[in-house]
């Protein structure tokens, strides 16, 4: 069930956070542990409704991911587990292909890099050269390809819209706009102090999850425990092409990643709607929650400001966020760099689309996390950096948070 909270709930387990990593949680724990009485907690007025709710809508196939990395092993075998979760649920998933394309010869060496972890993860693919590539995406310009039949689309939205009917019918609350704002551990459970509608609440639990997403490091430090690493959050903007146009892509279109960035770069996604989408960039966002220009936050603006973190992310990449931020405001740098991959495209192709917000945890030093990071502490499992492919990934992730809550409701 999904509404306004009730006073004084008291449960086995608390999971705060009812966006997708969450929702798979309390899944995976009612599947593992039926007997246990669980609550969700959320602090908006519906589930899913920021990284979730905002993301280009692939399930991903783990390519890109380090041999051996949390990443590498929970997207193949969540992306499984969806795939099979929403053929139960009826949710539709549409296998459409991606091609990872070098436009250039010095990019070889990378997509061969990629290869080899494609077959180190388990993932088919195979190498197109430049006639190949034409004849799976025949607009597109590059020397040589790596295809990937498996990546599939899906609507995030319809996902959780399964999951919460599904708790529902298991009988897993979902409570929306609670805002949790301190985790107090007490003698055998936990106290969570959280602000409602209805006005202020205690629940009293065995164990509490956190899978806050944007406020990830903030849900940490209201259990009593200093992050590792704070959240900065980037924008990612989208640009929609137009109806008559969407021919130039058949699938999905991505350039060769630099491995030293967390970011995808530019790319073309034929979602499960047949609607094409470009991007995203990555911007700096002046508000977590920020998915406007206009969109400011005082409080996160100060925290940025404030922050080491930040200071050591604009020392290392100040050059490539000068090329995000140009990507931004001017239609036409947009323009050039999606040309690197589609040349056909105009100006008057483009429309202006959506945009998500990406919650990337960064070290004191400036350095980005890069695989998952899941914590514990005196209260609970914490999620820290949950960045892409954790939609994709969501159920074995929820897997991973069970097992460990687990442990501690009965220890």
């Amino acid at each position: 069930m999904v509404g306004p909270p009730r006073l004084g709930l008291d449960a086995d387990v608390v999971v705060v956070g009812a966006g997708i990593v969450g929702l798979a949680t309390a899944r995976a724990l009612r599947r593992r542990a039926p007997e246990l009485e669980l609550l969700v907690l959320d602090k908006e007025p519906a589930a899913g409704r920021h990284q979730t709710g905002h993301n280009s809508g692939v399930l991903h196939s783990g390519i890109y991911y380090a041999p051996g990395s949390a990443k590498a092993q929970l997207c193949t075998a969540g992306k499984a587990a969806l795939e099979a979760a929403c053929a139960a649920w009826g949710v539709p998933v549409v296998r459409r292909g991606k091609v990872v394309v070098a436009t250039e010869v010095g990019e070889l060496g990378r997509l061969d890099e990629l290869r080899r972890r494609a077959i180190a993860n388990g993932v088919a693919c195979y190498p197109l050269d430049r006639r190949g590539l034409a004849a799976v995406e025949p607009h597109v310009a590059g020397v040589a390809a790596l295809a990937v039949p498996g990546t599939a689309v899906v609507d995030f939205g319809a996902v959780v819209e399964a999951m919460v009917g599904e708790l529902a019918g298991d009988d897993v609350m979902v409570r929306t706009g609670v805002t949790v704002q301190a985790l107090h551990p007490g003698d055998g459970h936990v106290e969570v102090r959280a602000a409602a509608a209805g006005g202020d609440t205690s629940v009293r639990a065995r164990a509490v999850v956190t899978c806050g997403g944007l406020q990830s490091d903030r849900l940490l430090r209201a259990a009593g425990v200093p992050p590792p690493a704070t959240i900065v959050p980037f924008r990612g903007e989208y640009v929609a092409l137009a109806r008559e146009r969407a021919h130039l892509v058949r699938g999905l279109i991505y350039p060769v990643p630099d491995p030293r960035l967390p970011f995808l770069g530019v790319h073309a996604t034929r979602d499960v709607h047949d609607h094409v989408h470009l991007g995203p960039n990555a911007v700096l966002a002046s508000a977590r929650e920020g998915y406007r220009w206009r969109d400011v936050d005082l409080d996160d603006l100060v925290d940025l400001a404030r922050s080491p973190q930040l200071r050591g992310l604009a020392r290392r990449w100040w050059r490539t966020g000068a090329g995000e931020l140009g990507r931004s405001l001017s239609r036409r740098w947009f323009l050039a760099s999606a040309r690197h991959l589609l040349p056909e495209l105009e100006a008057a192709d483009l429309r202006r689309d959506g945009a998500g917000v990406r919650a990337q945890a960064v070290r004191p030093d400036g350095s980005m996390l890069d695989d998952f990071a899941i914590i514990d502490s005196p209260v609970g499992v914490h999620v820290l950096n949950a960045p892409s492919p954790a939609a994709t990934a969501s159920l074995a992730i929820g897997e991973v948070i069970a097992r460990r809550t687990l442990e501690r409701v009965r220890a």
